[in-house]
Parts: structure tokens; C-alpha cells; sequence
């Protein structure tokens, strides 16, 4: 087993290499650019079988025992380690990064994004998905950095070479925010080192902070939270998402909701909270304020941009709804109680196979209709989806009240859980302050109900009729230009007869809906994962 979780970081970085030499004979498609792009399936689909096999292989009467570990010496001189390991909290996460970058080498094997060569665009996704995995396996403080600045260049290049408007300005703005965050985050890495004299994570985790003193712990928080929040992303630090998932192709926008933004949250878990426990307990009530204070601006935001005549974009829609939900995800963390951690890590696996699922469709409405403009698409033609595409509509309103945070469907039990856990959290924290921001949580809920059933009418069923007064204060069109606007509004190509889920989009699709339902009706299956890791990590080893 610990042969398989090292094929599964390395195999793609292999596949990247491989993906700009010339292609087998046996893969060559009718073209060069299929051939690649058949290539990114068979790495990809590769390595999620490997993650199926390492977690049918996991022992589920110790989740909370790192399994299929590997411990070499690196760098001697600096005690960096190549150590890998994986438990009840990084296993879901490393089957959920093989499953989505499958499905996005699936998906654009038969939708290839538009811009250069597509060798680039596969060599770079799986390079990403091999950091993104580096990321859950490692146990050395000094390659979970690396591994977590892996991940930049490959999105930064997809959104700066395949994006769409604006794409050059929102890829800077990805990688300063990102590139400035982790340089600080640096720091706290480098202090916990010096002062505890290793760098491994499983023995800083077991020591539990007590061989860092109150203020060490507390700069080395500060530090690291700093990275962690902006890869996160957490209100104030989160304006360069909006700009990014606009501009980003579907696969990145689904990879860098999917996947990404859960190495921020992940970090919290596996460093802050076990190895600098006064400095999280220290931090956490500032944590959770902002945590609700992102959960209402993203909400009110997606609220504005709903709304009609305010030129809202789907995607940057979707954008400010991943701000609220990984609002939860925080103030779970912050509670520092095992239902509340536990509840972020549900939130996370559930957030990223719904917002997946929504960036692909809004990619396939975007193929579709030329534009994600909310108030092109409820316009005057009207996108009314149930009617000129049944199943497409069905699977946009079946994502959004997934998102809501339906009973019965994955988005229910993590948001749930982190205000169990905001309720009552750990001991010497504020309960009063943290029954406010309980309050302030359930009242994004309701927000978030709001703006995604706005879109599900607007988009799903059309546009509202007009009012007598709006009827007779309209301009009268001839017939000639009625039949122009039925044909094209605004440069969108005639929809009276737009394409329904075709089959490659079906494939791609399925899975994440049926993993959303699974995970709804069956909780435990990520949750008897998850609980003893977290209780034994709060613990300090000692559970």
C-alpha cells in the first residue's frame, strides 16, 4: 500500500512529462491534439483507480493510524523527509482530487477548451492534480509547502492561456494573492522548525504544542493562517476568486473550487489545530467572525448578482456562493469541538462535488448560449431550461438545492454539523460569541436558499411575465424584428432548439450527482472515517 500512495502522487507528474513527447502508436487518435487529450484520460483514470484500490485497502478499524506510509531521508541537514501517509481526513480528499481530474480529462477530451496546444493544457492539469495529491500525503511540514505552491504555475497558466475575458489580469491577480499568502505562511513554517527541532507532522502533532511556548505558537498561527486563509478563500482575503472562476476555463474553474481551495482548509486541520493548539484556541473567535462575516457578503453578493438587471455572471455567482460555503468550513474549524471539525471536512468533500457540478453546467450553458450572463439567459428569450432542455434543467436545479443544503443530499450534514459545533465549542471559548455566530450561519442559510432559488427561476423556467404596466409601456416590435430576436439576441445563437446533456456530458456528470445523493443518505461512510482521525488529532495523539 505504501508503493500505491506514492504512484498516485508521482503518476501524474510522469504522465505531464510524457504528455509533450510525441504520442505511442497505440495512442494516436485521428489526431495529434486527440491523442494528448486520450493521453490526460488514461493517466488520470490511472490514478483514480489507484485511489479506489488504496481506499478499499484502508483499514477502517483505524482510521485514525496513518496507513500506507513512506519515510525517507531527504535532506539531512534540514531534517526534510519524504514521509507520506494518509488517514481517515486526507483519504477522502485524495480520492475526491483523482475522481474530479478524471472527469475534467474526460470532459475535455470531448469538449477541448479553446487556446493553444492541448499537450500545455494536459501536461498542466495533471501536474496540478499531482500537487493537489502531494498536498494530502505529505507528513513534512517543508514539502506540504512545496507541494502547496506546486499547484500555482499550472492554474495560473490555465487561467492565463485558456480563460476567457480578462483572463491575464484575474491570473495575476491569482498568483499575487496566492504567491504574497504563502511567502507569510513560510515563516510560521520555518519558526515551528527552528523551535521544536523537526519538521515531521506526525510528531509535532503527537507532541501537541508543548514544546512551543504561548507566543511561538501564536506567530506561528498567525503566520501560517495568513496562506492558508487566502488559498481558502476567507472574507477579506477572497476578491481574487471571483476574477479567477470568471475568467477560468470549466475544467479549471471545477478544479480550482473542487480541489484547491480545500488544501487551505486541509492546513488548518493537519497543522493548526493539533500542532499549535494554544495559538489556534488564541485565534479562533477572530476566525469564526470572519468565517460568518464571509458566509453573509458572499451571500448578498450572489443575491445582487441574481437579481435582475445587475448583469450578474453564473459563474462569479458561483464564485461568491464557494466564499459562503467554505464560510462553514471555517467556523466548523474554529470550534475546535470534533463535530464541528468533523462537519468541515463533510462540508469539504460535499462543497467540492456540488460546485464541481455546477461549474460544468454552467460550462455547458456557456457552450450552449455563447454567454453566463443571468440576464441574458432569463432575458427576454428566456433560457427556460425544463422546457427546451429537460434533463440539463433538471441538473441545474437539482446542484442548486444541493448547494442550498437539502436534507437528504451531501450540502445538508456539513453545515449542519460545523453549528452543532459552533453551539458548543471547545472549552475557554466564548459560548455567547459563538452562539452569535451560530445565528449569523443560519441566517446564511436562508440567504443562500434565497439567491440560488432565484436562479433556478430565472434560469430553469424563463422570465417573469411582464406587468400590464411593463406590457404597455414597451415598444411595439415588428414582426421582422421578432423574428430576429428569436434568432439571435445579443449575438447568442438560435436556442429554440439548444442541445440537451449529451453523453460525454452525462458520464462526466453522473458520478458527482450520485456521490452527492450517496453521501446524503449515508453520512457515516465519510464520517467513521473522519471521527476517530479528528478525535485523535485534538487529542494530541493520545485517542
Amino acid at each position: 500500500m505504501q508503493f500505491l500512495l506514492a504512484f498516485i502522487v508521482a503518476a501524474p507528474v510522469i504522465g505531464a512529462v510524457a504528455a509533450l513527447l510525441p504520442a505511442p502508436p497505440g495512442l494516436r487518435g485521428r489526431t495529434p491534439q486527440q491523442a494528448v487529450l486520450r493521453h490526460g484520460v488514461i493517466v488520470t483514470g490511472t490514478v483514480l483507480i489507484a485511489a479506489v484500490v488504496l481506499a478499499l485497502g484502508f483499514d477502517r478499524d483505524h482510521p485514525s493510524k496513518m496507513q500506507a506510509t513512506t519515510d525517507i531521508s531527504w535532506i539531512p541537514a534540514l531534517h526534510v523527509r519524504i514521509h507520506l501517509g494518509t488517514d481517515g481526513i486526507s483519504l477522502p480528499l485524495l480520492v475526491l482530487t483523482a475522481l474530479l481530474t478524471f472527469l475534467c480529462a474526460l470532459y475535455s477530451c470531448f469538449k477541448p477548451p479553446a487556446g493553444p496546444s492541448p499537450k500545455a493544457f494536459v501536461a498542466l492539469v495533471l501536474f496540478l492534480e499531482s500537487g493537489t495529491l502531494a498536498t494530502f500525503a505529505v507528513l513534512d511540514l517543508v514539502l506540504f509547502f512545496l507541494a502547496f505552491e506546486m499547484v500555482l504555475i499550472p492554474m495560473y497558466f490555465l487561467i492565463a492561456r485558456w480563460g476567457g475575458a480578462e483572463r491575464t489580469a484575474a491570473a495575476w491577480k491569482f498568483i499575487l494573492y496566492t504567491v504574497l499568502g504563502s511567502v507569510v505562511m513560510l515563516l510560521g513554517i520555518l519558526l515551528i522548525g527552528v523551535k521544536s527541532g523537526t519538521l515531521d507532522m506526525v510528531a509535532l502533532a503527537t507532541d501537541n504544542g508543548r514544546d512551543l511556548t504561548h507566543t511561538t505558537q501564536v506567530l506561528a498561527v498567525l503566520a501560517i493562517a495568513i496562506g492558508l486563509a487566502v488559498k481558502t478563500p476567507m472574507w477579506p482575503l477572497h476578491s481574487w476568486l471571483p476574477d479567477a472562476h470568471t475568467a477560468a476555463p470549466t475544467v479549471g474553474s471545477v478544479l480550482l473550487a473542487g480541489v484547491m481551495l480545500k488544501m487551505g482548509t486541509y492546513g488548518f486541520v493537519r497543522i493548526a489545530l493539533p500542532i499549535a493548539p494554544e495559538g489556534m484556541h488564541t485565534f479562533a473567535p477572530y476566525l469564526a467572525a470572519f468565517a460568518v462575516v464571509g458566509i453573509i457578503y458572499g451571500s448578498l453578493a450572489c443575491l445582487s448578482l441574481a437579481r435582475r438587471g445587475n448583469k450578474g455572471d453564473l459563474k462569479r455567482l458561483i464564485a461568491y456562493s464557494s466564499v459562503g460555503h467554505m464560510g462553514f468550513v471555517l467556523l466548523g474549524i474554529a470550534s475546535m469541538t470534533p463535530t464541528g471539525v468533523n462537519g468541515a471536512l463533510f462540508a469539504n468533500i460535499a462543497h467540492g462535488l456540488i460546485t464541481g457540478l455546477l461549474f460544468f453546467l454552467v460550462g455547458a450553458l456557456k457552450d450552449r448560449y455563447g454567454t453566463a450572463d443571468l440576464d441574458t439567459l432569463a432575458g427576454a428569450t428566456g433560457a427556460a431550461l425544463y422546457g427546451r432542455a429537460p434533463r440539463l434543467g433538471g441538473l441545474v436545479a437539482f446542484a442548486a438545492v444541493a448547494s442550498l443544503g437539502l436534507p437528504g443530499l451531501a450540502g445538508f450534514w456539513g453545515e449542519m454539523l460545523t453549528m452543532f459545533g459552533a453551539f458548543d465549542p471547545a472549552r475557554g471559548l466564548s459560548r455567547p460569541a459563538f452562539l452569535t455566530f451560530m445565528s449569523l450561519a443560519a441566517l446564511g442559510t436562508l440567504l443562500t436558499a434565497a439567491y440560488l432559488l432565484v436562479v433556478v427561476r430565472r434560469v430553469c423556467m424563463g422570465s417573469a411575465p411582464q406587468t400590464t404596466h411593463e406590457a404597455r409601456d414597451a415598444p411595439e416590435t415588428s414582426e421582422a424584428g421578432k423574428a430576429h430576436e428569436t434568432h439571435e439576441i445579443h449575438g447568442i445563437p438560435d436556442i429554440r432548439n439548444i442541445q440537451d446533456v449529451q453523453g460525454y456530458e452525462l458520464a462526466t456528470w453522473s458520478p458527482l450527482v450520485a456521490l452527492t445523493v450517496l453521501a446524503g443518505l449515508w453520512p457515516a461512510a465519510l464520517l467513521g472515517l473522519s471521527d476517530p482521525a479528528v478525535q485523535k488529532l485534538l487529542a494530541g495523539g493520545k485517542a
